[in-house]
């Protein structure tokens, strides 16, 4: 299960492996801040408030458009942030810098 906030909308939707929390965004029709996909804007960054341990590792995107203190607290790039097989609970929610 993961529970979506975008801006103005939250819903709880199944966690689908092999997705990022973006397309499961998209799909859910959750009103989530993004314009590239591709890790490059960094407009999609949210906060993981629970089950950071069901997303994969950090990549490569998120080194170079995260600082190491957002990392530390929990923040991802949704576009990046793909969810594993059998995932628990993930909590996130969409906080863009704008």
């Amino acid at each position: 299960m993961i529970e979506l906030k975008g801006r103005t909308k939250s819903a709880d939707v199944e966690a689908e492996s092999g997705l990022t929390i973006l397309d499961v965004a998209l799909k859910a029709d959750i009103d989530w801040g993004f314009s590239c996909t591709r890790g490059t804007c960094a407009r999609c960054r949210c906060l993981i408030e629970d089950g950071a341990e069901f997303l994969e590792p950090v990549t490569d995107a998120e080194w170079d458009r995260l600082e190491p203190e957002e990392l530390d607290e929990g923040y991802r790039l949704a576009c990046q942030a793909m969810i594993k097989d059998n995932a628990g609970t993930i909590r996130a929610v969409n906080k863009p810098y704008f």
